[in-house]
């Protein structure tokens, strides 16, 4: 079971969690006995379950500990479990938790929400600012994963979060795909999963790189402009992407860029191929950027090894601008994604469970 701390009252109770390093710098909820254990009876399964470890402390994460993340983050708990199935993504070993924890590069898990948990544990915003304020699903989702990685994995900033820098989207990072919108199959479909199915899948990623393309709707290559724009986001020469090569990375398009693709009669695989084409630097501008990497005899270097590295999904709203994630490229898995379907089904509410703030989780 989770340790209990004791307070006063909430107020001393928030300075006591902030000064024992357990948030992320924002005010969180007090996790009282009631608050977790109605996150806990969300989720469907015993609090003492164990998903498995999170590094680089190696704790280990039980419903009961994600449950006070949960509630930390402010979560509903509709939202559970969404956020159970973000932690088995990250806990997963393709995912490289404890590397992607301890680089100094500036990675964060991004959160991308597939199927009908987008509305059953939700509503998780897909449509205009998505991956901004005001939502709040996709705001306490992406946060309470944080706080397993700071509580469970024990990563604590300049001593086992090593990142320089870090970016925003170290304290949130979720959005769903507009599926509803969007001229291709929902991104969970073409990773294999059922249509129905709901799935979280999870990959590091830098913060959004604007992409701003304004095409001739009258010209029929146009879209072959939005590709090589997209490319050199993904691929930009100082991207670890460029220079380490082979993380998997990131294409949020906006409904008005998917429709240049959908109008060329292109899908999401031919899309990620003809992206994969174009993400490449040159050997000389490799011998020229990157001698420390080069080598001797540099030749053209590919941003990833292969199309099925860049996941594209639609969300946002439409108009001039669409995303793109570079990665971290490295790990054992090199930034691998990783896909677990969200068992939605099993959750019940005690009607009138009443949140105490006598003690903490």
């Amino acid at each position: 079971m989770t340790d209990l701390l004791s307070a006063a009252d909430e107020a001393e109770a928030l300075e006591d969690l902030h000064s024992r390093g357990c948030t992320d710098g924002l005010p969180v909820v007090i996790p009282t006995r009631e608050r977790v254990a109605r996150m806990v009876l969300a989720s469907g399964q015993d609090g003492d379950m164990v998903l498995g470890t999170m590094g680089p402390g190696h704790g280990i994460a039980t419903i009961e500990n994600v449950a006070v993340a949960a509630v930390m983050a402010g979560c509903l708990p509709d939202y559970m479990p969404v956020v159970v199935a973000a932690v088995k993504a990250v806990i997963d070993p393709m995912f490289d938790l404890t590397e992607m924890q301890a680089t100094t590069h500036c990675t964060a898990p991004l959160v991308i929400v597939n199927g009908p948990a987008r509305h059953t544990c939700g509503p998780i915003a897909s449509g205009t600012g998505a991956l901004g304020p005001g939502h709040r699903a996709n705001a306490s989702i992406g946060r309470a994963l944080r706080l397993t990685m700071i509580n469970i994995g024990k990563a604590r900033p300049g001593s086992s979060d090593m990142a320089l820098l870090g970016h925003p989207g170290k304290f949130t990072y979720c959005l769903a795909e507009d599926e509803e919108n969007s001229p291709f199959p929902p991104l969970h479909v073409d990773l294999g999963f059922e249509a129905d199915d709901s799935v979280v899948t999870v990959l590091g990623a830098e913060a959004p790189h604007s992409v701003l393309f304004a095409g001739d709707g009258d010209d029929p290559d146009a879209y072959k402009v939005l590709l090589d724009l997209l490319a050199m986001g993904l691929a930009n020469a100082p991207s670890n992407n460029a220079i380490l090569t082979g993380g998997a990375a990131t294409v949020v398009l906006n409904p008005e860029h998917s429709g240049v693709f959908q109008k060329a009669g292109l899908s999401r695989q031919d899309i990620a191929r003809e992206l994969y084409e174009r993400c490449f630097l040159e050997p000389e501008m490799v011998k020229h950027l990157m001698s420390a990497f080069a080598g001797d005899n540099p030749s053209r270097r590919m941003a990833f090894t292969g199309p099925e590295q860049i996941l594209i999904l639609q969300a946002g709203g439409s108009g001039l601008y669409s995303m793109v994630m570079p990665s971290w490229c490295a790990g054992t898995h090199t930034n691998a994604a990783v896909s677990v379907k969200v068992e939605a089904d099993m959750f019940c509410e005690i009607p009138g469970l009443a949140a105490s703030a006598g003690q903490t989780s």
